[in-house]
């Protein structure tokens, strides 16, 4: 049944896709957080599966700072950001976390400086490495979160780094020049988190922080604002429960393009050229949202419109599923299912065909049908979780903070076929370039490939 359904949702995806990017070219586009269609899916084949720092391995250079931003790639290049930070000393921890909410959860640096990175594909060397921003006294930031989380864009000649509240920046993506510069402010209180996405002439920024919450856009030409949305009111007063740190799924449902993004509270559709709220979904009570929403196709394209799928964040932490075809508030209408078991909160989801793969925080894995949430399967995978799984050549690849990468075969039944180390903690999203995979840790940026190693 299973095989089935994979066959035909395979057969009309065509008809619902991502508005901002189409194709993987040969040579190896990855050009934005999870991928052409940040679904964390790749049409590659024969790429490495039982691989590692003994085998496989065609480079592996070091990245300074901090970063959880997963790499891009386009052109022969590939880029992320990183932050370096100077420590902070007892009595400006003191100082500066006397007045905040939840303090116990929270650290400070120093200092800080905003990079971005540049290395070439084929070599690894690091080919630009340039210095955006400084900043003397940084925001408090959760330990476990980087000041260089969001994923860069790259679109044609340009590449769009975003680092939340600390500003957005467009450069050169040959001569690595900033042709402009961006800020939003909010307090995000725990620090940046969602990746921005590109759709036509237009940057999208959500900014759900704990002051503010809109989403805005910044023609991606000269950086100016174009538009900006205030997020549907909520029930929460508190700041620290209207935050929230996604990435807009950008969506074509029956030639209308949506800009999908999920906030406390709210899933909301907007039209990504004006900022206008096509439809909107109560979802419950979460909120710190932190992953990207998937889209299912119908197994039959004139059946229904497909489904929205995502999780709900802390606080209530669901798997909710609603039809993308909706005006005004479709609470009622148009939410097919909900469940509460297993549900991760950082990492997303993925799917192929009907099949849906989440993995949460702690390492419990589930296969849920698409149409039902149906449980298929469930597994525990030791390690903990916070990167996105990526599904790939029949096999999906899970990646834990404990530098651990497990590969199961894309099934209806569990099958583990590789365990591979890594070096240091896996926190950003892998990559997908040309057939091979790029991993980054906190201290490096891997590339694997089926070939031998190069010496």
């Amino acid at each position: 049944m299973c095989k089935t359904l994979l066959i035909d949702c395979l057969c009309v995806v065509a008809l619902f896709s991502s508005a901002a990017f189409a194709s993987e070219p040969d040579g190896g586009y990855w050009p934005q957080f999870r991928g052409p269609d940040g679904g964390g899916v790749s049409t590659a084949q024969n790429v490495p599966v039982d691989f590692g720092l003994d085998r496989g391995l065609k480079w592996q250079t070091p990245i300074r700072g901090k970063g959880w931003s997963s790499p891009v790639a386009s052109d022969g290049r590939i880029w992320l950001t990183t932050a370096l930070t100077t420590e902070a000393t007892q009595a400006e921890k003191d100082a500066r976390l006397a007045n905040v909410q939840m303090p116990k959860m929270k650290d400070v640096a120093g200092s800080l400086e905003l990079r971005a990175v540049c290395l070439d594909l084929e070599t690894g060397k690091i080919v630009r490495d340039i210095s955006l921003a400084s900043f003397a006294e940084p925001e408090p930031i959760h330990p476990l979160n980087s000041y260089a989380s969001p994923t860069p864009v790259i679109d044609g000649d340009r590449v769009f780094c975003h680092f939340g509240a600390y500003g957005t920046w467009c450069l050169d993506a040959k001569t690595a020049d900033i042709i402009w510069t961006n800020r939003l402010v909010i307090d995000h209180s725990v620090g940046p988190g969602g990746s921005p996405a590109i759709v036509a002439n237009n940057l999208i920024l959500v900014c759900d922080g704990i002051d503010v919450q809109f989403v805005a856009a910044l023609d991606k030409m000269t950086g100016q604002e174009v538009w900006r949305t205030a997020r549907p009111t909520m029930r929460a007063t508190n700041g620290e429960f209207q935050k929230a740190y996604s990435t807009p799924l950008i969506l074509d449902v029956a030639g209308v393009t949506q800009a999908i993004i999920p906030g406390a509270q709210w899933l909301v559709s907007y039209d990504p050229k004006t900022g206008q709220e096509l439809w909107r979904a109560d979802h419950g009570n979460g909120f710190s949202l932190s992953t990207t929403p998937i889209f299912v196709p119908p197994a039959d394209a004139g059946n229904d419109s497909g489904l929205v799928i995502f999780t709900t964040g802390y606080g209530q932490t669901e798997v909710v599923a609603v039809r993308p075809d909706g005006q005004g508030d479709v609470t009622l209408s148009h939410i097919q299912w909900r469940t509460d078991r297993s549900v991760p909160a950082k990492p997303s989801l993925v799917a192929a065909g009907e099949l849906i793969y989440m993995i949460d925080d702690n390492g419990v894995l589930s296969c849920l049908r698409a149409s039902d949430a149906e449980v298929v399967f469930r597994q525990r995978v030791p390690g903990n979780y916070s990167a996105s799984p990526l599904l790939v050549g029949g096999h999906i690849y899970f990646s834990n903070q404990e530098g651990e990468v497990t590969v199961v075969k894309q099934s209806d039944e569990y099958e583990e076929v590789a365990k591979i180390q890594l070096d240091g903690r896996l926190m950003a999203s892998p990559a997908v370039v040309g057939s091979d995979l790029l991993f980054r840790s906190e201290a490096s940026l891997m590339r694997f490939s089926v070939e031998p190693t190069q010496k």
